[in-house]
């Protein structure tokens, strides 16, 4: 892989690239191509694991959104549902009550 290519690959994802990970392939591009040949899969290989985990970890935080948003609807929903046994119960004991 030339450096052009990692270089135009890295512009299609540089959103998901941390800084620190674009420095570095800038730095492996400016050593003679015998190194460059030597680290850019390893480059590759860090890069692609970087960007995996990032849309990981987004993927999780819309999980952990969707759960919260859903316990609240639960818990609005429990304690109408309380109420509404309360109510219930009331009415069943006044009617009780009333014969």
């Amino acid at each position: 892989m030339s450096s052009a290519e990692v270089h135009s690959a890295t512009d299609e994802k540089n959103d998901g690239i941390p800084a620190d990970l674009l420095e570095l392939t800038q730095a492996i591009e400016q050593l003679p191509v015998e190194q460059r040949i030597r680290l850019l899969p390893s480059l590759r290989r860090v890069t692609e694991s970087s960007v995996r985990r990032r849309r990981i970890l987004t993927l999780v935080q819309e999980a952990l959104g969707q759960l919260r948003l859903d316990m609240k609807y639960l818990v609005f929903d429990l304690e109408a549902t309380r109420r509404e046994r309360d109510e219930y119960l009331q009415k069943l004991n006044d009617m009780g009550a009333g014969e």
